[in-house]
């Protein structure tokens, strides 16, 4: 049976002072004689007490909880943004509820209004195709919200060039020789695989070359590791050219392009190279460490946080192009 939770009047009997006098120990304890302060919170610690923030935030009418909705709070990016959002939560005394929308729009429906019942302070969107028809209802409900990772003029956002992203990656595969080139892409209605496949044709295009000769497109329906090798071996089984290097849509992607690699003993990078996205903790520690375009992630959920609680816009943020091993060799 769960032990009853101490009330503000079960510290006031237990010290002998007002339930007037525990309140003002807990909001105004400058009010209080230190005789008495002492005493209550001694009455306190002996009760286990805690203050309910919930019935605290009722009554000021604004609540220090923030919903955050993620695409898969598995993915260590995901999981990143999330820690850089609770910082700057944790600097107004503010928490997180996470959620994972799994890039499925009716779930991600379902959390806005779970969210929206909770009576959060607003909310925090990595966005589906979808999300902004809905953040309406919410606007309608005086609660704000912010895209992450996105670029928006109907919407508050902040995002990340990846227009630049996909330069980098594939001016670098260009100067290393490639001339066939996989990318290996999320679906379509996501605004960083279209990004990302813009930045990459500007590559090709500054190069001189035909993007059609040069690139080839797989969209994923999911960003896994085990849709990254299906993709890979698509390219690999058709009868046509092979590629000779890979540009994944994220580090994970690229994990499962690396396993197909080594299940054909195929060398990285002699035989192919592979650049990934994110720049991901583990991206630097593999046998064959992973080339990949860093984003700041922390700084990222960090400013989405600052924005919603401040409204103070933050600039775009710059990827970084991170060279190593697996795609760090010259083709002949």
């Amino acid at each position: 049976m769960t032990a009853q939770r101490a009330s503000v009047k079960d510290v006031a009997q237990l010290a002998g002072v007002s339930v007037g006098t525990v309140s003002n120990v807990l909001n105004r304890p400058e009010s209080v004689t230190e005789k008495t302060r002492v005493r209550v919170e001694q009455a306190m610690a002996q009760l286990n007490f805690h203050r309910n923030a919930s019935a605290r935030q009722l009554r000021a009418g604004v609540s220090r909880t923030v919903g955050v909705i993620v695409m898969d709070v598995g993915n260590p990016y995901y999981t990143e943004l999330a820690r850089g959002i609770e910082d700057r939560l944790a600097d107004d005394d503010h928490t997180l509820i996470l959620c994972s929308s799994d890039e499925d729009p009716q779930r991600e429906a379902q959390f806005l209004r779970l969210l929206a019942e909770q009576g959060v302070r607003g909310v925090l969107v990595t966005p589906t195709a979808s999300t902004t028809q809905r953040l309406g209802d919410l606007r309608r409900l005086g609660i704000p919200s912010v895209l992450m990772d996105s670029h928006s003029t109907q919407h508050t956002s902040v995002g990340v060039d990846h227009v630049s992203g996909g330069r980098q990656a594939i001016s670098h595969l260009l100067d290393q020789g490639h001339r066939r080139i996989l990318y290996l892409a999320g679906p379509t209605d996501l605004q960083q695989t279209r990004h990302r496949l813009r930045g990459a044709i500007e590559a090709v295009q500054a190069a001189g070359l035909d993007p059609t000769d040069v690139l080839r497109v797989v969209n994923l329906p999911n960003l896994t590791a085990n849709e990254g090798q299906r993709g890979l071996i698509e390219a690999l089984d058709d009868p046509g050219p092979a590629p000779t290097a890979v540009f994944a849509m994220n580090d994970i992607v690229a994990l499962g392009a690396m396993r197909e690699l080594r299940v054909r003993g195929l060398s990285i990078p002699r035989d192919m190279a592979v650049v990934g996205y994110d720049d991901l903790y583990f991206a630097a520690e593999l046998m064959t460490p992973l080339s990949s375009v860093r984003q700041p992630m922390r700084q990222l959920g960090w400013a989405a946080a600052d924005l919603l609680l401040t409204e103070h816009p933050h600039t775009v943020f710059q990827p970084e192009l991170i060279v190593r091993a697996s795609s760090d060799f010259r083709r002949p």
